[in-house]
């Protein structure tokens, strides 16, 4: 059984989330892995060290997007640790005047609704909805685990909600309280972006998308990407905790609810 247990090993520290930069770390037994490196390069390497890792031992960085939370570190740790890069092709053809020069072999490619391996941990690719050229996230597998990461969209579709059910942990977007964005301090069309189909999750929104994704393998959820001007740790997991209740889910008892930072990395989470 603990041989078993080792096969299907697999962990993750979401290391930053929200406007100001997102980076998440993956590992396996074989496979280190980050998705996103929206802080700059020196920040990264510290919040790496906040749970005893260093970019000396990665085996990849995977992007979502080209926006710059997203992108600001990509180029510095490809091109002083030797990292590939891994984004569809559109993606690449705006990132690439942002992250400056990567060495060729460096440059991978990997488009969305696609499968592949890294090592001993299989990647999902999945399309959402957001105002970028072609946004893509990933879910992890290995073995029985999986880790799906959900941000950054303006909605999660029915064949998202299918794609990811029963995830053994999540990455959810809740990133605004509607009523705080709206009579808030951002210009109207700052305003009808975030709410729009390509914007971003509401925290009653994100709420909803966990309520039809959590299964019996459901152990973990992360609360993400939340607004520094439109949201707060507390209503936001108020508004999860609540929804989730009124559909007599047993929160903090059948799985935990947690929290991301911006600036603070979480605890390195084993599945």
């Amino acid at each position: 059984m603990a041989q078993e247990a080792q096969v299907d090993s697999l962990s993750f520290s979401v290391l930053a989330s929200g406007s100001s930069g997102n980076c998440t770390y993956i590992e396996s037994a074989k496979q280190r892995i980050l998705v996103d490196a929206g802080l700059s390069g020196k920040k990264i390497i510290n919040l790496l060290a906040e749970i005893d890792r260093s970019p000396q031992g990665l085996d990849a960085i995977l992007v979502t997007h080209e926006h710059i939370d997203h992108v600001q570190g990509v180029g510095i740790l490809s091109r002083k640790f030797n990292i590939p890069i891994y984004a569809n092709r559109a993606t690449w053809s705006v990132m690439e005047t942002m992250i400056g020069q990567i060495a060729p072999e460096n440059k991978r490619f990997v488009e969305a609704n696609q499968l592949i391996s890294l090592g001993d941990i299989d990647v999902q690719t999945y399309s959402v909805s957001h105002d970028a050229i072609d946004p893509q996230f990933y879910a992890f597998q290995k073995g029985k685990k999986v880790f799906a990461m959900l941000t950054d969209t303006g909605y999660v579709s029915d064949r998202l909600l299918g794609q990811l059910a029963n995830a053994s942990a999540y990455l959810i977007e809740s990133n605004h309280e509607v009523e705080m964005l709206r009579y808030g301090k951002y210009p109207w069309s700052v305003k009808q972006r975030i709410l729009g189909d390509k914007g971003h999750l509401s925290n009653e929104d994100g709420a909803l998308a966990m309520s039809q994704l959590i299964g019996q393998a459901t152990k973990h959820i992360y609360l993400g990407h939340l607004s520094k001007d439109n949201n707060t740790k507390e209503i936001a997991m108020d508004t999860m905790t609540r929804l989730l209740q009124s559909k007599d889910f047993a929160v903090h008892q059948d799985f935990s609810l947690n929290m991301t930072d911006p600036a603070q990395s979480t605890q390195l989470r084993k599945l």
